[in-house]
């Protein structure tokens, strides 16, 4: 079925317009933990969890599966208590020590990845069904013609198109007038055309209805794409959570940095003033981050550091050029369209890089891995700013090298 987009329409009904809404606080969560009932007493599905959600914004919860992105919805929402911590929604506690609010009394609309909606009954009953008997439904209306689906109230979900299910799973969690909408992964079931069309969307539905949202997600690229601020988590700890821009120029930590940017992370060394990695030499181009001492641990004996170090390189900061007798190996490449992205195997690390389209090597061929004139990086634990020297790193033994393919 065809897709209706968007549409710039004011509402009907001057009681509903966005700016006659009734202004909301904001959510705020303080010192999260929580565990399933079958976990072990030392694994956490959540630890210490501390996050603000403004009025009107929308946030992202990025990060891998299983490092609790769905279970911080569900105790936002009630459907979980949690052990430790407490939950505040619009200057009220709902969940801690002493205080627990049922989920209907939170006021707060899911969106769930399956839609969610009830097969026996039309649109306009599943826009409705949150509604209380014999409330106005002239905001369920409004909605509808928002998101464009005015015409098929009487339809099915069977009869609607993916991307019509997911508006009406919408319609419904605001028709209520939620101070906050949970969206669980709301767009991994549609197809790229409509997922891409309805997280463009989204921002300015939540803004019309005066309402924040939190948006979990796999994809780093729809959280920065859509959302004010993205909160990365990572086995049930939060690393950061910041604007798109501040994740991307200033990851808090190696893992965000990896995540978020799809960037490499080589293991380094210190030597004096250098710092020595697979892919060259890199000089410090800027101070540590604020809080931070460079190089605090001690030194062994030729000034090298004894600490565990890390380089994160982006893939745009590498070259590749075929050679016989190189020490990396090219493993696969993804067509982007406008360039590839190379997978590289260098000793034990795995390496992507983006390259022109005349770039064009198969699987299996010897190459050597440089980095570009200027290429910049950062060094973790401390978030130092470096910059490449010009000197390239020693050639890996040939015993390293993995076989051909």
């Amino acid at each position: 079925m065809a897709e209706t987009g968007l549409l710039p329409i004011a509402s009907p009904l001057p009681e509903l317009k966005p700016t006659e809404l009734p202004q909301r606080q904001f959510v705020q969560l303080r010192g999260l933990w929580h565990r399933y009932g079958n976990q072990d007493s030392h694994d956490w599905t959540l630890q210490g969890i501390d996050l603000n959600l403004a009025q009107g914004e929308l946030v992202g919860l990025l990060g891998p599966s299983g490092c609790g992105k769905t279970t911080l919805l569900r105790l936002i929402a009630g459907f979980e208590k949690p052990l430790q911590g407490r939950v505040c929604i619009d200057g009220r506690e709902v969940a801690g020590p002493q205080r627990w609010l049922e989920p209907e009394r939170r006021g707060v609309g899911m969106v769930f990845q399956d839609y969610a909606l009830f097969p026996h009954l039309s649109a306009w009953s599943n826009a409705c069904f949150g509604l209380r008997r014999g409330a106005d439904t002239s905001r369920a209306a409004w909605l509808l013609e928002l998101l464009g689906l005015q015409g098929l109230e009487g339809r099915y979900p069977h009869e609607l198109s993916g991307g019509q299910r997911q508006r009406l799973a919408l319609a419904r969690a605001l028709a209520p007038g939620p101070a906050v909408v949970l969206l669980d992964e709301p767009f991994s079931n549609l197809d790229v055309e409509v997922r891409l069309r309805l997280r463009s969307e989204l921002p300015a539905v939540l803004s019309q209805c005066n309402a924040s949202g939190l948006i979990v997600t796999h994809d780093p690229e729809e959280a920065l794409a859509i959302c004010d601020r993205v909160a990365v988590l990572r086995e049930g700890r939060l690393h950061q959570c910041a604007s798109p821009r501040e994740l991307v120029e200033q990851p808090a930590t190696a893992f965000v940095g990896r995540f978020v940017l799809q960037a490499n992370l080589v293991p380094a060394s210190r030597s004096g003033a250098a710092v020595l990695t697979p892919l060259g030499i890199f000089a410090i181009a800027g101070p540590a981050a604020p809080g931070h001492t460079p190089f605090p641990q001690s030194e062994s004996p030729g000034g090298q550091s004894s600490e565990a170090l890390e380089v994160l390189v982006s893939p745009d900061a590498l070259q590749l050029e075929p050679d016989p007798e190189g020490s990396a190996c090219v493993m696969g490449r993804e067509f982007l369209g406008r360039e590839w992205l190379y997978q590289v195997q260098l000793g034990a690390i795995k390496l992507r890089l983006r390259l022109p389209l005349a770039c064009d090597w198969i699987r299996g061929q010897r190459c050597s891995v440089q980095l570009k004139a200027g290429a910049t990086a950062l060094l973790f634990p401390d978030r130092i700013r470096l910059q490449a020297s010009g000197i390239a790193a020693t050639p890996l033994e040939p015993e390293t090298m993995p076989p051909e393919a």
